[in-house]
């Protein structure tokens, strides 16, 4: 009988039926395992594991047999079947070369690949699409009692995935993060920013690649908090969130010139109202892609800067992708190949208004954030016409990058094919950021994101959820979508406090959506006010919304906004604990009540509640109307109501008063938090 194992010290190598797998130790209690139809593996392919894997404490365990090979890796084995064992025939069947994953400690299955159908296909698909591509399937088993986190950011209103069809492409509001985590007790990261689609069907769950050179992909085994550490440990840990970044951020749609923007920042100084950061949002530019302040209308940036700076304030400024045929950078950008280009037709990507064309819209192009150049070209022009000025803070806003229409297989990146690397973008957008700050010295680097990819996190990305509805389903919806995010290795997030689209501050519905929107996002790892206040209007460079201050919504909304911001100021140096906690070990500082009670059955259904680090339980009220909600009290735990102090046992569903000044906050086992002034 043929052996199709090989021994390689540090990885198991199966070789048959025309395919090379390795299963790689890749980090403690972790494995990498690759496939790829014919011939070596690749390496070098985008991915988001780090270059280096994590080191080991003792090298893996490989033991072959006639019919099985296994490696040991800490808390995780995995099982190689050769699918000869009793077969007549040298035939091998579709089965052969399966993957099993084993807790190691008892030898139960956590996972397990399984084939499609006994003699075709088995449960790795490499289906030719030309020229060394094929359209890659990886498929495991189902169980009825699993549930799935993470992926990212969604608009589906789930925490548990399961049951889902997830499309890995990134679109405005829907973040592809191709990493999830099981209640059975392990993660598992698609290592490949292919387009694509993950299905958690009730038949099995499968990955698809629409067209990629090998699978790749990475498991690790343990409890939630440890396979969020153990991910941190392979794609990059975030740095520490600067002190001033978990404060206020004032923004709108949009303020028009310098003298608008000032006076605001102004008012709250006045009022005696913590801020730490105000935006300057879209058209405060030339052209779009010139990167620059128009001076018509921000005729002194340095200026600017410095009294913001006065004040204990910083001005972040939004950054597109961007670059319209009316740039100065269009053509020696187009020259000099730093544009995404395209299989077929034109380099423009998406109709988009710019200033100086009337009611007409330029057909705009992207720049290549993938490519090294391109990204040095940019930094050039921030450092140049921003930075110079002392604007150290970047909202990269539209980095999906945003294509109409969407069509990834006509593009052409610098780092491959469209549909081979498409996902990758915005990531390498805020590395731009990130590699151009620490050029010039900076160590406390925040941008904003619109889009994310796994590993973002180490190169000081923060996401927001993108343009979202003004409703309460829109908030329902959020919670969810945050706590995911928490559970995809991203653990700076925010969202457009009161929602995007619409919302008049005249309305008391709205005021009370916005009271809601308010008191959660006080609690959400960035604090951030903003929205497109009012009626819809033409996208054009001269828009603006109405005004999305707190002080906007009426004296009854002012006054519990105003307690609000106060009571983030308190929280302050609990929420900076949190940020060091997630930078040393990836656990998030907003978190499913699962992370931290998983024995607790109740806690990983609670989709609308979460913990705000170990000490605090958050329960958002996102009913209209609703004076009064249900919380899960997670059992191990005595739980306190932080605005009455009434005790609580663990393992409860309670009925508590949610006043319209009053979001259900509640105490871990007696800690003391300063949610009341009398506390503080």
């Amino acid at each position: 009988m043929p052996t199709f194992f090989r021994d390689l010290g540090h990885a198991l190598e199966w070789r048959a039926k025309g395919e090379t797998l390795r299963v790689e130790a890749w980090g403690p209690d972790a494995v990498r395992v690759r496939a790829i139809s014919g011939g070596d593996l690749l390496d070098g392919l985008p991915g988001a594991l780090l270059p280096d894997a994590p080191p080991l404490d003792s090298g893996p365990l490989i033991t072959i047999g006639d019919h099985t090979a296994t490696l040991v890796n800490g808390a995780l084995t995995v099982r190689v079947d050769a699918g000869t064992e009793g077969r007549l025939t040298p035939d091998l069947p579709a089965a052969a070369g399966r993957l099993t994953y084993l807790r190691t400690a008892d030898g139960s299955e956590l996972l397990a690949e399984e084939p499609h159908h006994f003699w075709w296909p088995g449960p790795r698909l490499h289906t030719a699409t030309g020229n060394g591509y094929h359209r890659l399937e990886q498929r495991f088993r189902a169980y009825d009692d699993e549930r799935f986190f993470g992926l990212g950011q969604h608009t589906h209103g789930m925490l548990d995935q399961k049951g889902a069809v997830i499309d890995l492409v990134q679109r405005n509001a829907e973040v592809t993060i191709p990493f999830l985590v099981s209640s059975r007790g392990y993660g598992l990261l698609w290592n490949s920013p292919a387009i694509g689609r993950v299905e958690l069907a009730a038949t099995g769950t499968r990955w698809v690649a629409d067209s990629a050179r090998q699978i790749d992909y990475w498991v690790t085994a343990g409890r939630p908090a440890d396979v969020l550490r153990r991910y941190a440990d392979a794609t990059g840990h975030s740095p520490v969130l600067p002190e001033w970044a978990a404060g206020f951020w004032q923004c709108k749609l949009r303020y028009r010139t310098q003298d608008e923007l000032l006076e605001v920042a102004r008012e709250y100084r006045r009022r005696g109202l913590p801020l730490d950061v105000i935006v300057c949002d879209f058209f405060h530019w030339t052209h779009l892609g010139d990167w620059r302040f128009d001076p018509a209308e921000w005729p002194d940036p340095q200026a600017m800067v410095d009294e913001l700076t006065s004040m204990g304030v910083r001005l972040m400024v939004s950054v597109w992708p961007s670059v319209s045929p009316a740039s100065e950078n269009y053509h020696p950008m187009g020259d000099g190949g730093l544009l995404i280009g395209t299989e077929y037709g034109p380099l423009a990507h998406a109709d988009w208004p710019d200033k100086g064309l009337g009611a007409y819209s330029a057909q705009v192009a992207f720049y290549d954030a993938t490519s090294p150049e391109a990204r040095a070209y940019v930094w050039d022009r921030l450092r140049d016409n921003y930075l110079a000025h002392g604007v150290k803070v970047f909202w990269l806003d539209a980095c999906e990058p945003e294509l109409k229409p969407g069509h990834p297989a006509n593009l052409r990146y610098h780092a491959g094919p469209g549909l081979e690397v498409g996902n990758l973008y915005p990531r390498e957008n805020a590395r731009m950021v990130w590699d151009g700050l620490r050029a010039a010295g900076e160590t406390e680097i925040v941008s904003l994101n619109r889009s994310s990819w796994a590993g973002a996190q180490r190169y000081g990305a923060a996401l927001w959820s993108g343009d979202i509805a003004t409703t309460f389903a829109s908030l329902r919806t959020q919670i969810a979508a945050g706590l995911n995010v928490m559970m995809s290795g991203i653990p700076w997030w925010t969202t457009d406090i009161g929602g995007f689209h619409g919302g008049d501050p005249d309305d008391p519905a709205y005021r009370e959506l916005l009271v809601r929107w308010f008191q959660y996002g006080a609690f959400c790892p960035l604090f951030r006010l903003h929205g497109f206040r009012g009626p819809e209007q033409v996208l054009e460079p001269s828009m603006t919304g109405l005004a999305n201050e707190v002080w906007s919504y009426g004296e009854e909304a002012y006054e519990i906004l105003r307690g609000f911001l106060l009571l983030r100021e308190r929280l302050r140096p609990y929420l900076m604990e949190q940020m060091r906690t997630a930078a040393g070990t990836g656990l998030p500082p907003m978190r499913p009540l699962f992370v931290d009670f998983p024995e607790d059955d109740g806690s990983w259904t609670a989709a609308d509640s979460f913990l705000c680090g170990p000490d605090l339980l958050v329960a958002p009220v996102v009913v209209a109307g609703a004076r009064e909600r249900e919380v899960h009290l997670p059992a191990g735990a005595r739980w306190t109501d932080a605005w009455t102090g009434e005790a609580y046992d663990g393992g409860t569903t309670v009925l508590v008063a949610a006043p319209l000044d009053r979001i259900p906050l509640f105490l871990r086992d007696g800690a003391a938090l300063p949610v009341t002034v009398e506390a503080s």
